[in-house]
């Protein structure tokens, strides 16, 4: 019921009413009444009875209030021919006083005889017009009343209050709530008496009015609900089902109902159990009551009544199931009741409750009931049907939407999954599961839902993974077999079944799928025979409109769904072959055709455990495969199909379980197969090489016949040269990731022989393809010279030594015994001579330095063996040269064997010479003839490059090689000198450790030479000669001796740019996990490979003029120095040099910073390299795994090496670059700092933790001003700052352990050391250091180190320093001489950059002494900008860091004090000083104060600034968001200070000044500041802190008000009481409460008598009571409620009014009388404006209506309040369920206090 639907005061016309109770009252009862107003007597009356008042003022004990009693009865008792009491307001709230619990029977009984006899003197009329008087004692004095007392006060009710009949409508509900204790023991004495006092009561206005209020008192008091029920189990009658029961309890049945619902939710069990009984007696569920209830009002009442069930009370439980169930006694007619009257709306309930969770409750409660309900199997079973599928929806959503503070819903939900009954929750996932199968069906999520659960939830459960995951299994694949695979709306159905299907199978256990579960005994018989889904249709007992029809024979659960997926995978790939043109539709036939594969490979790994016997499955083996493989050879299949078709077809090979089985070694079973994993090889899928070759020696490995290498060579038969080149290198692919122990070239010889043919090819084309297959591809000679060797030495080749003489020599020889097959032979040595050529001087050292006795391959071992045993550790080189090419060579035909051999024989020695001829001479060519030829040959190779002909550039290379370095050996005269000086300089070592060369003329480089080389590494179609390019470069550039820079710089940059493209595309690559289109890249290890090498070299050989000459030209210039300044002014002549730096080491500088720059964007590649090509352990990369493992662990390894060389040779240059990289990653990516892999590189780089320190001290060292003339060591990287090093070393020392720590310490603290040194004033450097500092620290004291003393003094002084240095940072935006910046770096916005040290050591001296000239002074708006940026920084870190970690460092008080100190003094009060509003400080200040709050020996230091803000009269301008700041400080102030409190009472003075010279109204200002301040004190605290100080505290507010009219001061004493309601139980203010009601009456009493005018003082007095009003209402505190009635329509009144209805509350009165005022024009708007009072807050919370009014100029402003104040409370009330806002609560207080002006 809403405000808006209820009668409003005013809303019938006044004139036709009787006059009012109110117009008859006495007024405040100090005004004496018109009748008595002429009378001496009454006079004199009333002279006596103030006399009387006043001496209560020197009451001290018990004795003085009794004879105060005695004499005010004597006094009114005197008078009694007056019908009224004098002054009575007064004498009411002194009765009430001396009603205090506290105060012994006797007072008690006096105080009862006065209201015995004011009752009598006034009569009813009297007592009806002063009820708000006279009851505020009397109603809450009856429930402490003494045995010997209660039945004084029944007696006083009965005898003078039941006689008011309707006049006790105003007062019903305090009548009640004073009555209802009585009802406490139902065996004492006064519980009849009570009992009957209630029925009359009822029976004054009407039994629903008395049931209402009712209702109303255990909605709002806790206490109350026991007696309450206890009434209600006598009193309300049982009703029937049928039988409206609105006459008897009211119309408002929701009113009812939440009253219910608060006794089910109570705390107490008793008032729990007697609420559900009277549920079960007089609320039955079936009962029209509950029917005709609105549904929220239904779902409020079923809510409150299944909470009961959490608290695992046995007797609740059992009343709760008594309720749902119905009243039968038989099973069946209370299932039937359930289903019919309950289960409906419990189901709503908690499904409602589960997707709109309550703040108020944890979210896991709904989930919680219904667990415990399913205890009961009559409610659980049905319950779980209809709820069970929406629950973990619900859960599912909840989790997801990341609610979940702790583990308590996911645990929730495990305890469900796991108590719920399994036949009914598979039962309703599985009717989920096939709806989503239907034709047509949008909506679904039955697959997700059961993959949520499976993965989320599913622990090991014997029923469900052995019965029911396998029905629903074979129920799945059954109805899938059905589909209609040319409609492409079931495709998304089908694949969310299949990708869940992989789920189940996972968890049932091996050998589950053996059988079927039983069926019930009627539908056995039939059970053989039936369909796995019709099956499932009967086992679940699921209806279906079209039942499936039966099918498959077989009963095995295995059987069935073997049969199902191999039928799957057959329609799937017999649609994909039909070549359908819709894109859509294929791709998803692809999809199911992997899907059902990987299921089926699955199936096929569990044959052996799921089939005893044989496993007979209905299926044409020979068909399967065909249209598999015929699938296979299209080319939309990808390869993750392909994999697990091969893999499932190797599983189920030979297989003798498995009838029909198949054989798959068979010519044309295998050659399709082998095509397709060869199509895979090619360069375009380097992501799937590594699984393709695997699956490729799988076959080998299956068969018995060579019919893979006989599928290989026909690939490398065609004709085609580009087809060739595909099979080459795919065949390439193959050779390459074939380990050693698989003997590839023994089982592969046909293909590798093939290969080799083209080494020795007239078609250049031909050529190209075999050497880059040699290049790319061979990875080990070896491999090729073991087949090769084998053949060689074949038996039946039969030499003897023969001796032939001519002319008188012996020739030493051989002759052959008998002819041989010579073709193949000089075949062999062909191949053999094309690949020592080839292979030149790799081919010699490895042939040279490998024992032949290491072959793996044993046939040739032991036909070693057989022919010659002579060479033990005989080499390859040793048997090739020996063995064969000298015996090729020496050995003849015999005689007769001359005409048939000798062709042959020629051929064959031809051979052997060019065999040997690599090891001969090469021949020189004049100078001019090869500077024309190298301009050829650049342009020829420039032009090929740009034109993408491949086939000349490897032949252009070496010929511009041999060109070059002719050239060059010419031009120098001395080419092994040179040569031998260079391979030193690339490994690191300055040309100066060798011999000194004299100057020779200079190569020139060729002008287009550099532009071609670039190009040639760049040039996507130059990918598969990228080798050759690289071998050339890295052979040819370092003979370029004088002009190397000008070749190294660019190609190291474009080495560096490939690099790059190389890691964006293989990083691009592994983004995907596993799909069904095939992934294209090209890059590969050998690719990164390759690239790092020449990095590496071209690095070096950048670093070698840097190495080398360089130091040298400066140790020169430094002597030049010394000679020019030499004798006894030397010095002085070097103070007074110039402050630039000289020209020379200007250029110098930039030459360096130059060459260092290929060494920088060199570690800036590699370290990306090793930051990103990092396996992730969640990477889900499918099929591509395997090459991708492959690729990112060979370039991460072989980048960590080039670092690893590159840091032996440059440490220094290449820690600070690793430093530069990991700047500018935490600059784009900040979350990244942490984290960083730049830390452990540098672990891996440097030997230790303490190497690594050293060199990043020594780096800050040359940066720091003042530090960097005590280093020899130059700046390498001036853009890398001090601040960026500080920051890297801060990160580093975090990841750091104790020990380690400790080992680092002695360097670090020096470094701190010295720069302290150098400090007079702040510096950033220091702000860096104190960070690393505290990291340091904070590391070695947590290990026993801190026991030396040494260590701990070295810390504590250190550490203090520091910390002293770092808090001055706000005062040194004043000094500015430490800045030193450009324009710039001085504006910028981070305060972390230090300045660039671009000054050499003197300089700095210099500058020290003499303001430079030549550095840039900051404008003064910026250097302030920054300055006060860094101080903001430093006062955020001694808040958060520094603070906290003082007690652990300077352990000492005295110096944790001395810290405090400073900190105060440098940070603290500057901010505090000239503030308007004091404790609007800047958030980092404030958390200072806060921590140091904490730090018990630092109060001296914190206690002063928080006084002096506190004491500013200027305090409570501050704005209520920083006074809500202050409170922990304020709270800590008055904790650690126990005279404050007293103090500041002290203050609050209430007698007035005796100086004449005081002015009043500031003496009144300062009184309300003092007040507030107490206010807001207490506020600071928690509940009850003050309770020692209450009596204190209230004594002073009494004082207050009854001594001080002002109402300013007033005002802050209703504030001051607002705050102690909210800090103080309720029960500790009861003896305040007679005061409070009085002053409130009071004021609101002559606001009705004399209303205040338009800008008032008084109305600021009356805000404050209305406010204080406001929270009473809000709070409904149990001491309120029973006096509330005073002031607003507490009854059900305050909405629906009776015809003859009169306002007797306060409130309502006041609306009437303002209401009815004219309004202004200047008021009426701000009325309007101000009138916010919405009847039902936005959020089901009380909070108070006054809540944004601050002030207000007319009494106008109030009306809104007035009038709507009874309404709301009740609506609140009705609606919030007694949950306060304490939240807005506060925030109002806070408000009130702090003008924020």
């Amino acid at each position: 019921m809403s405000a808006a639907s209820s009668p409003r005061p005013g809303s019938t016309d006044p004139n036709k009413r009787g006059p009012p109770w109110y117009a008859l009252r006495g007024g405040d009862g100090t005004s004496t009444p018109p009748a008595y107003a002429s009378d001496p007597k009454y006079k004199k009356y009333t002279q006596q009875v103030e006399k009387c008042l006043n001496s209560f003022e020197s009451v001290h004990e018990w004795a003085d209030f009794i004879s105060f009693l005695k004499q005010l009865l004597k006094t009114l008792q005197s008078y009694q021919q007056f019908k009224e009491i004098p002054r009575k307001l007064v004498v009411a709230k002194r009765l009430s006083q001396c009603l205090n619990p506290a105060l012994p029977n006797g007072v008690h009984q006096r105080a009862l005889d006065v209201y015995s006899h004011v009752f009598a003197v006034l009569g009813s009329e009297g007592l009806q017009r002063d009820l708000a008087l006279w009851s505020s004692g009397l109603f809450p004095f009856f429930e402490y009343a003494s045995t010997a007392v209660k039945p004084t006060v029944l007696n006083l009710f009965d005898t003078h209050y039941l006689p008011l009949q309707s006049g006790l409508r105003p007062i019903m509900k305090s009548f009640i709530l004073a009555l209802l204790p009585g009802l406490e023991e139902e065996t004492g004495e006064y519980f009849d008496k009570v009992l009957a006092l209630l029925d009359r009561l009822a029976g004054t206005i009407s039994q629903s009015f008395f049931f209402q209020n009712i209702w109303l008192v255990m909605l709002t008091t806790p206490p109350a609900r026991g007696t309450a029920l206890t009434y209600l189990s006598r009193r309300l009658p049982p009703f029937k089902p049928d039988e409206d029961i609105t006459p008897i309890v009211g119309d408002d049945l929701g009113l009812m109902i939440r009253a219910f619902s608060a006794a089910l939710e109570d705390d107490d069990l008793l008032v729990r159990r007697a609420a559900l009984d009277i549920l079960l007696q007089s609320l039955r569920i079936d009962g029209v009551a509950v029917k005709k209830a609105q549904d929220d009002d239904r779902a409020i009442l079923m809510r409150a009544a299944t909470s009961v069930v959490l608290r695992r009370d046995l007797a609740l439980n059992r009343r709760l199931y008594a309720w749902l169930l119905g009243p039968s006694e038989s099973t069946q007619a209370q299932i039937e009741y359930y289903k019919v009257h309950s289960l409906e709306l419990l189901r709503s309930t908690l499904k409602d409750e589960m997707l709109n969770p309550s703040p108020d409750y944890s979210q896991s409660r709904p989930f919680k009931i219904f667990i415990s309900l399913l205890d009961k199997y009559e409610i659980g079973l049905p319950l779980t049907e209809v709820l069970v599928y929406d629950a973990f929806k619900c859960l599912q959503q909840l989790l997801q939407s990341g609610q979940d503070a702790g583990d308590d819903l996911s645990m929730t939900g495990s305890t469900l999954y796991e108590a719920v009954e399994p036949h009914a929750l598979w039962s309703r996932l599985l009717s989920a599961m096939l709806a989503d199968l239907k034709p047509g069906q949008c909506n679904r999520e039955g697959c997700a839902m059961v993959k949520y659960l499976l993965q989320s939830f599913h622990s090991h459960d014997e029923e469900i993974e052995t019965i029911h995951l396998p029905i629903v299994f074979n129920a799945i694949t059954g109805i899938l077999t059905a589909f209609n695979w040319n409609d492409s709306s079931s495709f998304p159905a089908a694949s969310d079944a299949l990708s869940l299907l992989p789920e189940i199978l996972k968890r049932i256990p091996h050998g589950a799928l053996k059988s079927r579960p039983a069926l019930s005994t009627q539908a056995q018989a039939l059970e053989a025979e039936m369909d796995a889904v019709v099956f499932a249709y009967k086992f679940y007992g699921i209806k279906s409109d079209t039942p499936p029809v039966g099918t498959k024979r077989s009963a095995a659960p295995f059987a069935i769904a073997m049969e199902d997926l191999v039928s799957l995978t057959f329609s799937s790939a017999t649609a994909l072959l039909k070549g359908d043109e819709d894109v859509t539709l294929s791709r998803s036939r692809r999809d199911v055709l992997l899907l059902s594969s990987s299921i089926l490979d699955a199936l096929a790994s569990r044959l052996d455990d799921e089939v005893d016997g044989q496993l007979i499955v209905s299926w044409d083996p020979d068909a399967w495969l065909s249209t598999m493989f015929e699938c296979l050879e299209q080319r939309n299949v990808a390869f993750v199909t392909v994999d697990r078709f091969i893999t499932v077809a190797i599983k189920l090979h030979q297989k003798a379980q498995l009838q029909p089985s198949f054989d798959l070694d068979k010519r044309s079973y295998i050659t399709p197969m082998v095509r397709v994993l060869l199509k895979y090889l090619r360069p375009s899928f380097s992501a799937y090489h590594m699984r393709a070759v695997n699956l490729i020696w799988a076959l080998e490995r299956l068969s018995k016949h060579p019919h893979v290498e006989a599928v290989i060579s026909q690939s490398l038969s065609v004709r085609r040269t580009s087809e060739l080149q595909d099979a080459c290198e795919a065949f390439g692919v193959l050779w390459r990731l074939t380990e050693d122990i698989a003997l590839p070239g023994v089982h592969l010889k046909v293909p590798m022989m093939t290969v080799l043919e083209t080494l020795r090819s007239d078609d250049p084309k031909l050529r190209r393809i075999g050497e880059t297959w040699m290049r790319c591809s061979l990875k080990s000679y070896l491999r090729v010279l073991d087949p090769i060797l084998f053949d060689l030495l074949d038996p039946t080749i039969r030499y003897i030594p023969s001796t032939t003489e001519l002319r008188g020599k012996q020739l030493q020889g051989f002759s052959y015994e008998r002819p041989f097959d010579q073709r193949y032979v000089n075949y062999l040595l062909e191949t053999l001579l094309s690949v020592a050529k080839f292979g030149g001087q790799g081919f010699s050292k490895v042939a040279r330095s490998t024992p032949i006795s290491r072959s793996i391959y044993s046939g040739l071992l032991q036909r070693l063996q057989s022919v010659n045993a002579a060479f033990p550790e005989a080499t390859y080189m040793d048997v090739i040269v020996s063995q064969l090419l000298m015996r090729f060579l020496q050995s003849e035909p015999k005689q007769p064997l001359l005409p048939t051999m000798q062709p042959f024989h020629i051929v064959s020695q031809n051979l052997a010479v060019d065999l040997l001829q690599p090891l001969v001479a090469r021949g020189d060519v004049d100078l001019i003839t090869l500077q024309s030829l190298e301009s050829a040959v650049v342009q020829k190779l420039y032009f090929c490059v740009h034109t993408g002909r491949l086939d000349l550039q490897n032949k252009l290379l070496h010929l511009l090689h041999s060109v070059i370095s002719s050239s060059i050996s010419g031009s120098e005269g001395r080419s092994h000198a040179t040569a031998s000086q260079l391979e030193r300089a690339t490994d690191g070592i300055s040309p100066q450790d060798g011999p000194p060369m004299t100057k020779k003329e200079t190569h020139a480089v060729h002008p287009l030479l550099v532009q071609t080389l670039v190009d040639g590494i760049s040039v996507p179609g130059n990918r598969s000669l990228l080798q050759h390019w690289l071998d050339f470069i890295m052979m040819t550039v370092p003979l370029f001796r004088e002009t190397l820079k000008a070749v190294v710089t660019p190609l190291s940059d474009c080495v560096c740019r490939q690099l790059r493209l190389a890691l964006t595309e293989i990083l691009d690559v592994s983004s995907s996990g596993p799909r069904s289109d095939d992934v294209v890249s090209y890059t590969t290890d050998a690719d990164f490979l390759m690239l790092l090498t020449a990095l590496e070299r071209l690095t070096l050989l950048s670093m070698t003029r840097i190495g080398g000459e360089e130091p040298q030209e400066d140790d020169q210039q430094m002597d030049k120095n010394v000679q020019e300044s030499g004798g006894l002014l030397g010095y002085v002549s070097g103070v007074f040099s110039s402050d630039g730096p000289s020209g020379a080491t200007d250029d110098s500088a930039v030459t360096k910073s130059s060459d260092y720059r290929c060494l920088h964007n060199a570690v800036r590649v590699l370290y990306g390299m090793w930051d990103k090509l990092v396996v992730a352990p969640d990477s889900d990369w499918g099929s591509q795994e395997e090459s991708l493992s492959l690729i990112y662990s060979r370039a991460r390894t072989r980048a960590k090496r080039v670092l690893e060389h590159l840091f032996r040779a440059h440490s220094t240059e290449v820690l600070e670059a690793v430093v530069d990289c990991w700047h500018d990653q935490a600059i784009t990516r900040p979350e990244s700092a942490e984290t960083s892999s730049a830390y452990d590189l540098v672990d891996v780089l440097t030997a230790s933790a303490q190497n690594a320190v050293h060199m990043l001290c020594e780096s800050i060292s040359c940066r720091t001003p003042g530090l960097s003339e005590r280093t020899r060591k130059t700046v390498v990287f001036p853009d890398l700052l001090d601040m960026t090093l500080f920051e890297f070393l801060e990160q580093y020392m975090k990841r750091l352990e104790g020990p380690l720590a400790l080992q680092v310490w002695n360097r670090f603290l020096q470094l701190v050391k010295d720069l302290l040194l150098t400090l007079r004033d702040f510096r950033p450097q220091a702000f860096a250091a104190l960070k690393c500092f505290t990291v340091l620290a904070d590391k070695v004291t947590q290990t026993t180190a801190l026991d030396d003393r040494r260590l701990r003094k070295d810390l504590q002084e250190t550490y203090g320093k520091l910390l002293d240095i770092c808090v001055m940072s706000g005062r040194s935006v004043e000094s500015g001489s430490w800045i030193r910046r450009s324009q710039r770096e001085a504006l910028t916005t981070n305060g972390r950059d230090s300045p660039t040290p671009t000054l050499r050591a003197t300089e700095m001296k210099v500058d020290e002494k003499n303001a430079s000239s030549t550095s840039l002074p900051l404008p003064d708006g910026g250097k302030s900008a920054y300055a006060g940026d860094v101080a903001q920084q430093v006062n955020s870190y001694v808040a958060s860091d520094a603070l906290p970690s003082l007690r652990k460092f300077l352990v000492d008080s005295d110096k944790i004090l001395a810290a405090c100190n400073q900190i105060v003094y440098n940070i603290v009060n500057p901010a505090l000083k000239g503030k308007a509003r004091p404790l609007d400080l800047e958030d980092d200040i404030v958390a200072i104060i806060r921590e140091m709050t904490r730090i018990s020996v630092a109060v001296k230091a914190w206690r002063t600034p928080v006084v002096e803000s506190l004491n500013d009269n200027r305090c409570f301008n501050s704005t209520a968001e920083a006074g809500e700041k202050w409170m922990p400080m304020v709270k800590s102030l008055f904790d650690t200070d126990k005279t404050a409190l007293p103090e500041l009472l002290g203050k609050i003075t209430t007698v007035p000044s005796a100086n004449i010279f005081t002015n009043r109204e500031y003496e009144m200002l300062l009184r309300s500041l003092n007040l507030r301040r107490l206010s807001y004190v207490i506020l600071s605290a928690e509940k009850n802190h003050f309770l020692a100080q209450l009596p204190s505290i209230q004594e002073k507010l009494v004082d207050t008000l009854r001594n001080v009219s002002a109402p300013i001061v007033q005002s802050e004493v209703y504030l001051c009481v607002r705050v102690l309601l909210c800090r103080l139980s309720p029960h500790n203010l009861s003896s305040f409460w007679p005061v409070i009601l009085t002053e409130m009456y009071r004021i609101f009493e002559q606001i009705l008598e004399n209303i205040p005018g338009d800008g008032s003082e008084e109305l600021g007095l009356i805000l404050s009571a209305c406010k204080l009003l406001d929270l009473l209402l809000v709070l409904q505190t149990e001491e309120f409620q029973i006096h509330q009635w005073i002031f607003i329509t507490d009854t059900v009144d305050a909405v629906y009014r009776p015809d003859d209805w009169f306002p007797e509350a306060l409130l309502d009165r006041l609306a009437e009388v303002v209401g009815a005022l004219p309004a202004t024009e200047s008021i009426a708007p701000r009325s309007a404006a101000q009138a916010h009072t919405p009847s039902v807050p936005t959020k089901p919370m009380r909070r108070p209506l006054l809540h944004s009014l601050r002030q207000i100029d007319s009494i106008r402003d109030l009306v809104p309040f007035f009038s709507t104040a009874s309404i709301s409370s009740y609506e609140s009330v009705y609606h919030s369920g007694g949950v306060v806002d304490w939240q807005a609560v506060e925030k109002g207080l806070l408000e009130d206090l702090f003008e924020g002006r």
